[in-house]
């Protein structure tokens, strides 16, 4: 399969005289689940939405060649992105089939085919959500329901996948059964996640690249291993921290203390 490439080149967001992103740029391939991290308020949610064509910007950004946007004001022009924003519920009194069919057509007004709905079925399964699937979404837990609305993204099977926080609801063992789900997706349909994560330990065991983002700026893109450095998690987290070394694997960060002058 051919390699597809997400470019983000000189990326600027400016809203009421404030500069939220400045001068991001960065180049990512498929095949890889793709961490964004920083402290809060660093960025995260705006590049993301300005990625997936959501906000405006200045700059551009290309999927595969084809402009995801330039400027301000622009939409996607790539059908083949999944959104997830960070705050993303289902008010409606859907099933959560319902609910995870929608993801496969754009407009109401359909026809559901049974590949459809198999397609949808397969997917619940893979969340383990296949029990749930003719509850209501507003009986659902706020990580149910999350666990439902990825689904919706990933039931298209867009090639670009942009989550922000989308494990954020879940408990560790759930977080990590998302993350896996997702190295399996990308590598099976050729496709990038690039997700916001908090959780510095999950980005560090799970990520296949990070994105360091500080104060609108991109600081650091590479492997876990190499962005979460002592040096960078204590400036821009400012932490200090210890990694311990794991046989075989990579170092698990141990806070320590908040980082003196």
């Amino acid at each position: 399969m051919k390699t597809q490439t997400l470019a983000i080149d000189d990326l600027h967001v400016r809203r009421s005289g404030t500069d939220i992103l400045s001068g991001v740029s960065c180049s990512l391939t498929t095949g890889q689940v793709v961490g964004v991290i920083g402290p809060n308020g660093a960025g995260k949610s705006t590049l993301l939405s300005a990625v997936a064509g959501q906000s405006g910007f200045s700059g551009t950004v290309t999927w595969s060649g084809s402009g995801a946007g330039s400027g301000y004001g622009r939409r996607p022009e790539s059908a083949d992105v999944g959104y997830m924003p960070q705050s993303c519920k289902v008010s409606a009194a859907l099933t959560v089939l319902e609910t995870v069919l929608l993801g496969t057509h754009e407009r109401l007004g359909w026809r559901v085919s049974q590949s459809d709905i198999a397609r949808a079925t397969d997917i619940l399964a893979e969340l383990s959500l296949s029990h749930l699937a003719s509850r209501c979404m507003t009986t659902l837990s706020g990580g149910q329901q999350q666990l439902v609305l990825l689904a919706q993204r990933l039931v298209r099977q867009p090639g670009l996948l942009v989550l922000d926080e989308a494990t954020s609801a879940l408990d560790m063992s759930h977080q990590i059964s998302v993350l896996m789900l997702l190295k399996r997706y990308v590598v099976r349909h050729n496709a990038l996640a690039l997700m916001a994560i908090h959780d510095l330990n999950i980005a560090m065991q799970y990520a296949d690249q990070l994105v360091l983002i500080h104060d609108g700026r991109l600081i650091h893109q590479d492997a876990p291993e190499n962005v979460l450095s002592v040096e960078n998690i204590r400036r821009c987290y400012g932490l200090d921290v210890d990694l311990v070394a794991r046989p075989g694997g990579r170092p698990v960060i141990a806070p320590l203390a908040r980082a003196t002058a």
